[in-house]
């Protein structure tokens, strides 16, 4: 029964690519091309094709193959690296709005997932749904002290039929990867399981909860950004219970002025938000396209749908941030160094040539006025011009390109004269100097300090033990030579000690003075002298 709705689903996907011409368009011109002519004899595909532009006829194709692969062109209009501009631009619109599924099936799953009815997990629950997608609908109802909430509910069965389509996919993208030269560049087999590891992590309700009562500490009691409270005891593997919100969506421009919001400040504040949480927090929300962005009635921005959020590592935070600040100061130079030092690049490449097409892509940008340059684009540009030097795809960057591509288009359709580096630049170099500067420095003692001090006095009994164990060896130490370094060893390790109290004690006051506990200069004093004879001290 399963192989035979397989192969139901796959006649109903080569009838849709072929009148659409999306195998000629795929195909036409490479070893394959014969199964274009092959397609047009099969009997499913003799009515006449579509005679659009190719951006439309993918747009259309994915949307009459139903969510999952709606889902997939989504992923892939963000994906402005890999894609021509037209076919991007005809992505972008596809909309993940699906018919309802049926009340009682969604009642059902609620009671089963919070082990009671819905009349004693509600005072009030409205059957229609005020939202339905690909992968769940949206219910509105009250908890019994009267908290507005919405009902979020992952589709019956929606996980065989994701499994099914995207091992269709897979099998697609290999065959496009072999079929088309160029192929290898878009790593096709590679964006599909990337989409298949996102779509799958979207269906696991307590994992987007956890995402959401996440971000909602990083940010309380902010001014810039508000999360829905979370309400564990309705919450539920495929069932998730959130605060209800009333705002504008970010995209209607015209409620906004009208309810007199300064978009400026709004678009300001946006930009401030990606870099809190991509630099100071380091956990972006990875999906916010304007269905998931309101304003609410003080200013503040508002945030749904925590199915997708990025983070990264200590070091490609730095490498991003001095990346930005080298290209904005044209230190293409700095830029490759950055590529090769974070091994985006291989450790092989030559610096010298990364550099020169890097200069290359970049620096016709600064023809433009600085409030025109993309800084989405940049990293794309910079991202594609690096793949020409062995740069992997890596996933963590792919959600940054998409998450800062869609806070810019927001940010400037709110405020065309959007100077996004104007407003960001700032903000990395202030954080550039926390991470580095003596706030940095000072920062990273007190958090290693009880270590280093708790560790201390093991370290003679290590080196006594690794000495002994070289002597029983065979390593050829005559056992008098075998004491005398030990001695030497041990009188280093005495000085070495005293030093690294001499150290401490020359940073306790700036430590001190971090908490906000100042000291009169005698004992300042008093402690530096201490510093100077255990420094002194053999």
């Amino acid at each position: 029964m399963k192989a035979i709705r397989q192969l139901r689903r796959l006649i109903k996907i080569n009838r849709v690519l072929a009148h659409y011409e999306i195998d000629k368009m795929v195909l036409g011109g490479t070893k394959f091309a014969w199964l274009v002519w092959f397609n047009a004899l099969l009997p499913w595909n003799w009515k006449s094709r579509s005679k659009l532009s190719r951006g439309e006829r993918i747009r259309l194709a994915l949307e009459e193959l139903g969510p999952i692969f709606i889902k997939l062109g989504q992923a892939l209009s963000t994906r402005k690296d890999l894609l021509p501009h037209d076919i991007a631009i005809e992505l972008a619109k596809l909309q993940d709005d699906c018919p309802p599924f049926d009340e009682k099936h969604s009642l059902e799953l609620i009671e089963k997932a919070l082990g009671k009815s819905v009349n004693e997990a509600f005072s009030e629950f409205d059957p229609m749904p005020m939202a339905s997608a690909s992968i769940a609908q949206v219910h509105a109802a009250k908890l019994p002290d009267g908290q507005e909430v919405v009902v979020k509910v992952v589709r019956p069965d929606i996980k065989p039929v994701i499994e099914q389509d995207v091992a269709i996919m897979f099998m697609l993208a290999s065959l496009f990867e072999k079929a088309v030269k160029i192929a290898k560049r878009l790593h096709p087999v590679e964006v599909v399981a990337e989409f298949e590891k996102t779509i799958l992590d979207e269906l696991d309700m307590v994992r987007e909860a956890s995402n959401a009562a996440q971000l909602k500490r990083n940010f309380e009691g902010s001014d810039l950004l508000y999360v829905p409270e979370i309400y564990w005891s309705h919450t539920a593997e495929n069932v998730m219970t959130m605060e209800r919100i009333y705002g504008i969506r970010i995209s209607e421009t015209e409620k906004l002025i009208e309810a007199g919001v300064d978009l400026k400040d709004l678009s300001a504040k946006g930009v401030i938000i990606f870099f809190t949480q991509v630099f100071k927090h380091n956990f972006f929300h990875a999906d916010m396209h304007p269905g998931n962005i309101f304003v609410l009635p003080d200013g503040r921005y508002a945030a749904i749908d925590f199915g997708i959020m990025g983070t990264l590592t200590p070091e490609d935070q730095r490498y991003l941030a001095e990346n930005f600040l080298a290209f904005f100061n044209r230190d293409y130079l700095r830029v490759s160094e950055l590529h090769i030092e974070s091994e985006w690049v291989p450790r092989h490449t030559r610096v010298n040539e990364l550099e020169s097409a890097i200069r290359s892509v970049c620096e016709p940008i600064w023809d433009r006025p600085l409030k025109e340059i993309s800084f989405g684009l940049v990293l794309m540009r910079l991202f594609q011009t690096a793949r020409r030097f062995g740069m992997e795809i890596q996933p963590q960057l792919v959600l940054l390109q998409k998450t800062l591509l869609n806070i810019e288009g927001l940010g400037r359709q709110l405020d065309d004269e959007l100077d996004l580096w104007d407003t960001a630049k700032p903000f990395l170099e202030d954080w550039m100097k926390e991470r580095v500067g003596p706030k940095g420095l000072a920062k990273n003692i007190k958090a290693n300090l009880p270590f280093w001090i708790e560790q201390a006095p093991t370290l003679p009994g290590l080196l006594h033990s690794t000495l002994n164990k070289m002597a029983h060896g065979g390593m050829g130490l005559q056992s008098e030579q075998l004491v005398r370094i030990e001695q030497a060893l041990v009188q280093q390790n005495r000085i070495a000690r005293h030093r690294n109290i001499a150290i401490i004690l020359v940073l306790l006051p700036i430590l001190i003075a971090q908490l906000e506990i100042y000291l009169d200069f005698s004992a300042v004093a008093i402690i530096w002298a201490l510093a100077a004879y255990f420094a002194l001290k053999k």
